[in-house]
């Protein structure tokens, strides 16, 4: 008895140094973004792979102008279906340590909900050091021209940074409309998209708190004055993952 508890002590150490996941119940999900979920009171982004912001704009294969962020979005609820999801918990996000990294899979399927994204051709590769690594699943929907790849974006982390001299990627983008596209992709007063009323302003100010811009929430006195917002945000969770911190002139909601 005393070697068998001794040995059980031993595996439980061992699990927990070596990082072991932790699956998630299966539980109903809310859709946050193309790759963001929520289940219950936890939230889990899609390891391995980089899905549009929700009020990214891309380019189609008719040099039209869309909504590739609401788009990516609407196809993770698709693939969901309704359907309970299980999320391997593999940490906490490093944007927000309050969100958590995952494999998720829908009951009933055997790809991961990470694996079909990527297929699907709406999401970039992420961290390199991810569990799933969805380069090949990636490159296959480049190839396919699936998705994104038909058109012309850049990668989600470019956007999140206003970096408007990124990488052009997809088969739609041309050279000898650089220029144009560039002003498309980051255009000056982007439209709201649905559910996503919260307003964000890159700032230099802001970098003094280690972020890149401000956000501003209805019913703060500085909402209405910022009428060109840069970024817009469905959640203050979405706002701070991504480098925004909130105006100063706006009181906490409660329970914040």
């Amino acid at each position: 008895m005393r070697i068998s508890t001794t040995i059980s002590r031993t595996l439980m150490v061992i699990a927990v140094v070596s990082g072991a996941t932790s699956p998630a119940t299966a539980a109903s999900a809310v859709v946050r973004s193309g790759d963001t979920i929520q289940l219950g009171d936890s939230v889990f982004r899609l390891d391995g792979i980089d899905a549009p912001e929700v009020d990214q704009l891309c380019i189609d294969d008719h040099a039209d102008s869309w909504n590739c962020g609401v788009e990516a979005r609407e196809q993770l609820t698709r693939l969901i279906g309704g359907r309970s999801v299980r999320c391997d918990d593999l940490g906490p996000d490093k944007p927000l340590k309050t969100r958590r990294i995952g494999i998720c899979t829908v009951d009933g399927d055997k790809m991961s909900l990470n694996q079909q994204v990527a297929r699907a051709g709406f999401a970039v590769s992420a961290d390199p050091a991810a569990k799933y690594r969805g380069k090949d699943d990636i490159a296959a929907a480049r190839e396919t021209l699936s998705g994104l790849w038909k058109g012309c974006f850049v990668a989600p982390g470019e956007f999140r940074t206003d970096k408007k001299d990124g990488v052009l990627l997809g088969a739609s983008c041309r050279a000898d409309r650089d220029r144009e596209i560039r002003a498309a992709l980051f255009p000056d007063a982007p439209a709201m998209p649905p559910g996503c009323s919260i307003k964000g302003k890159f700032a230099v100010r802001a970098r003094v708190t280690g972020n890149i811009g401000i956000y501003h929430l209805q019913g703060c006195p500085s909402y209405p004055a910022t009428t060109e917002p840069d970024r817009w945000f469905c959640s203050e969770d979405d706002a701070r993952a991504a480098g925004f911190r909130r105006a100063f002139n706006c009181r906490a909601p409660k329970g914040k």
